[in-house]
């Protein structure tokens, strides 16, 4: 076989087992981050937990995540994907795991801080992986199949968990859970490679930690972007978050029948993935500026999911709400994958991990506040219309900020 055709197969080769184990983690990684909003009105009863409180657990989770991007600067550069994301898994799926012995709310939290640090590399780590290993060319469906795990471990979870729970019982649950993650963070560490230590590696540089965010924090298009994903991860962290909680409260669902209703947003959100990431990879072959692109496709997804979120806080059913919440995390995802895709394109090779692991940081920070806001009011109105009128305002100010601070032609950074 000529060398030339074994190089491209063992390419290829390598291409499939970075993306499906970037799928694997991805699906485990929001099963674990979900799995408290499946059990939310359960572990409530059992904990005595007010709304507030049970906002402050989902919140925990989700700003010790985004602190923790601001150590990956420069970090995943120098370990590398496999080292940081393996230990990142190994630290999630040991937290997710211990959640199953909790008896006080202070322990709770303890944990899902936890969680949120160890599930803070996959994103950058996953990114990077993808801009090593494909070409842009074929990043956007890459990254939208990366994307995907995300909606579709968030889909497959209302049912799947929502029955296990039942069965076994949400300590059971928990810990079933984290014992698939450190599976998932053997196979990543014995199986995943660095493009840089394989005989067909492409040269990536590698920033300082210091020289990497003094490099971002000067951009205006670093603050649009951090500023901007914040008006996504809102959204999607109030869905994530509460969409069990919303159908079995205010529309009177059961747990079972709320467990199936809310795969069905979910599985919007994850087309809205994956029609992104194609509608990418189309217009690009057709001369498209990618950076252009990407930002185009930003701020009409946020305006239209943001017009579904009101939509559903006007609902009078719950199939007119759950149309709502389909198409909010329709174009909420259609947004978030060129929100990734912008950050690949828009940045020099070098920075590229240091970009994403700030975006990430500043968007989870803003997107902390979802669940205890959300939570706060239901407590007081015993309603979700102000927590969904809120988020609805914090993505169209997310849209304003992509239109109106970031760059369409990338960073003025040397590669």
């Amino acid at each position: 076989m000529p060398a030339a055709i074994k190089s491209e197969r063992s390419l290829r080769a390598h291409q499939v087992i970075t993306l499906g184990l970037l799928f694997a983690a991805g699906v485990v990684n929001f099963f674990d981050r979900s799995s408290l909003s499946i059990a939310n009105t359960t572990v409530r009863a059992e904990l005595h937990l007010s709304g507030t409180e049970m906002g402050w657990l989902l919140s925990a989770f989700s700003f010790a995540y985004g602190l923790s991007q601001l150590p990956l600067i420069g970090l995943l550069d120098r370990l590398g994907t496999r080292t940081v994301l393996g230990a990142g898994l190994a630290v999630w799926s040991g937290a997710q795991l211990l959640t199953g012995l909790v008896r006080s709310f202070p322990m709770f939290i303890a944990f899902r801080i936890l969680l949120g640090v160890g599930e803070a590399p996959f994103y950058p780590a996953g990114v990077r992986s993808v801009r090593e290993w494909f070409t842009q060319r074929t990043r956007g469906r890459a990254t939208a199949i990366m994307s995907s795990s995300q909606t579709f471990g968030l889909a497959v979870a209302p049912p799947l968990l929502t029955v296990l729970m039942i069965h076994v019982g949400w300590r059971a649950m928990f810990m079933i859970l984290g014992g698939a993650g450190l599976v998932v963070s053997v196979l990543w560490v014995m199986l995943h490679q660095p493009r840089s230590a394989t005989p067909y590696a492409e040269a990536v540089t590698v920033a300082p930690v210091h020289s990497a965010f003094a490099d971002l924090i000067k951009q205006r298009t670093a603050w649009g972007m951090m500023l901007g994903f914040g008006g996504i991860n809102y959204t999607n962290w109030l869905y994530t978050a509460w969409l069990p909680g919303y159908l079995q409260t205010e529309r009177h669902l059961s747990l079972a029948k709320s467990g199936w209703l809310a795969a069905i947003p979910f599985l919007a959100g994850a087309a809205g993935m994956l029609t992104s990431g194609a509608s990418a990879d189309f217009f690009v072959r057709r001369g498209i500026q990618l950076t252009t692109l990407h930002r185009v496709q930003l701020v009409v997804g946020m305006v239209i999911s943001a017009g579904a979120t009101f939509f559903v806080s006007r609902s009078g059913s719950t199939q007119a709400a759950i149309t709502g919440i389909s198409f909010a995390l329709f174009f909420i995802h259609f947004a978030g994958t060129s929100g990734w895709g912008y950050a690949q394109a828009v940045s020099p090779s070098r920075l590229v991990a240091s970009m994403s692991a700030l975006q990430n940081f500043a968007s989870f920070v803003i997107a902390s506040a979802a669940p205890v806001v959300t939570g706060w009011f239901f407590d007081r109105t015993h309603s979700f219309t102000l927590g969904f009128v809120v988020c609805a305002s914090v993505t169209l100010l997310g849209a304003l900020s992509y239109a109106t601070l970031a760059a369409p032609d990338g960073m003025k950074l040397a590669d």
